[in-house]
């Protein structure tokens, strides 16, 4: 592997976190709240350990698959913890596992959090967490395709590694293009949400940080009671509805906005998802009329967020579910492996996966039956390659694999049955609350600093599809 090009990229990537670092402190003056400094003191650290790289790490060989792999795992893995850097230097976050913890959780859109008493923070310190997310959304790595030039070489690498989901679309030739058509959409969307959350009430503030949470399927939200201290219809109206859109292959969106709406009935994974959330919300509404509300539009309103909440992994809450039916309960841990749509900003297993695994487990059947007929599974009419489908096969052990392993590990560090792995399917699908101990009105502040590091681990395994962290563990991914 080319160590020095590596090094190089990830120098240039945190040149960009360095200018990142900067963007809070309007904020900071304009509300007095004292932590510009930290934020520029952060900036100038970033800076400087940006340019060192940058500058003297040398080469002109171009990108390789190994080299893409590694910057996006070392990249988040620098992002995190210079990312920090703010928390730790404002004393908004004392311990540096607990502050690595939370940047972890911002970037990778996960949305857990150590913090206890979140309306007490400085306002930058908050846009910062939010920030973090809308990052970490579409992606660092995309990010810097679209505007980092020099990485334009050997782009593809990084693309596939970073984006979400089986395969990575290419909207148009050139890499950097496709970067910028994408983050295009999504500042559109972003944008379009805080005019709406702004006519529900919320100020420009309140209503960027709760925007950059929801497209980027984070969470994070400046209230201690998440988007339920609006205590507003109409809010939790356009947030469900945006979650909804962010879950949703951003490929897609891109061709609405051309015009060809009807590109989204004509994706089946589209379809599946749809079919997958109304199922869930109907069924959840069921279980609760009568149960936990009387009234059937509050039954709604609660119910449908939740569910688009979990499915989507974004997180955000407006009431408790742990007080639901105990099926209901059960429905949102299973949409919890589910998650979003491949190129969306969810987490979890992504739909076109459990869309393909349900088809293989047919397929499977009917030649029990029929031993001498040829039936391949497909997607959307076209038959899919078996690599895939292998890839899809693999995947799915490896995640239920770091899924045992790790509730054991989080088992061991002293939580019980049920917020063991209710820790690790909300990290490791990066949806931010869980049940038990680390439930929606609960937090991650009780768990252990062993804990935090395996749950820190299981964010980022999640948010880069497992594949581009496990294969840096294999020595033959080091050799020439």
């Amino acid at each position: 592997m080319n160590v020095l090009l590596t090094l190089r990229i990830l120098g240039a990537l945190l040149l960009f976190l360095a200018a990142a670092l900067l963007t809070p402190i309007p904020f900071s003056l304009y509300f007095a709240d004292g932590a510009a400094g930290a934020f520029l003191a952060a900036a100038l650290v970033s800076l400087a350990a940006g340019l060192t790289l940058y500058k003297s790490c040398q080469s002109k060989r171009e990108l390789s698959v190994r080299e893409g792999f590694a910057i996006v795992t070392f990249g988040w893995g620098f992002f995190a913890l210079f990312g920090a850097l703010p928390y730790l230097f404002s004393g908004a976050i004392a311990s540096p596992v607990d502050a690595i913890f939370e940047t972890m959780s911002g970037f990778t859109t996960t949305g857990s959090t150590i913090l206890t008493e979140i309306e007490g923070l400085p306002e930058s310190i908050l846009f910062w967490r939010a920030l973090t997310h809308w990052l970490g959304g579409m992606g660092i790595i995309v990010l810097s395709l679209a505007i980092l030039p020099m990485l334009g070489v050997g782009g593809m690498q990084l693309f596939k590694a970073e984006v979400p989901g089986p395969t990575a679309d290419r909207l148009k030739p050139r890499i950097q293009d496709t970067a910028k058509l994408l983050w295009g959409v999504y500042v559109l969307l972003t944008f379009a949400e805080v005019g709406l959350l702004m006519l529900g009430g919320m100020n420009f503030y309140e209503a960027l940080c709760h925007a950059f949470a929801t497209l980027a399927t984070g969470g994070f939200s400046t209230r201690n009671a998440s988007v339920g201290a609006y205590d507003s219809a109409y809010i939790d109206g356009v947030v469900t509805i945006f979650m909804f859109l962010a879950g949703v292959n951003f490929a897609l969106h891109y061709q609405a906005l051309r015009g060809r709406l009807h590109e989204f009935w004509r994706n089946e994974e589209f379809r599946f998802y749809l079919f997958v959330t109304a199922g869930a919300m109907g069924l959840i509404i069921l279980l609760n009329q009568g149960t936990v509300y009387d009234s059937f539009f509050q039954n709604l309103r609660y119910s449908s967020f939740q569910t688009v909440s979990i499915l989507t992994t974004t997180g955000f809450g407006t009431a408790d579910y742990e007080t639901w039916p105990v099926l209901a309960q059960y429905l949102l841990v299973f949409l919890m492996f589910v998650g979003g749509c491949a190129g969306s900003t969810g987490g979890g297993m992504k739909v076109a996966r459990m869309l393909l695994l349900f088809k293989h487990a047919q397929v499977q059947l009917y030649r029990l039956i029929h031993p001498r007929a040829v039936r391949l599974v497909k997607l959307g009419g076209v038959p899919v390659d078996r690599e895939v489908m292998q890839s899809i096969l693999g995947f799915f052990a490896f995640f239920m694999g770091i899924f045992v392993v790790a509730s054991f590990l989080m088992a061991a560090s002293g939580l019980d049955l049920t917020s063991a792995g209710a820790a690790v399917i909300a990290t490791l699908s990066n949806i931010g609350p869980g049940l038990g101990s680390v439930g929606p009105v609960d937090n991650f502040a009780h768990v252990s600093a062993f804990g935090k590091i395996v749950l820190t681990l299981c964010m980022l395994m999640g948010r880069l599809e497992l594949f581009t962290v496990l294969v840096l563990f294999f020595p033959s991914f080091w050799r020439k």
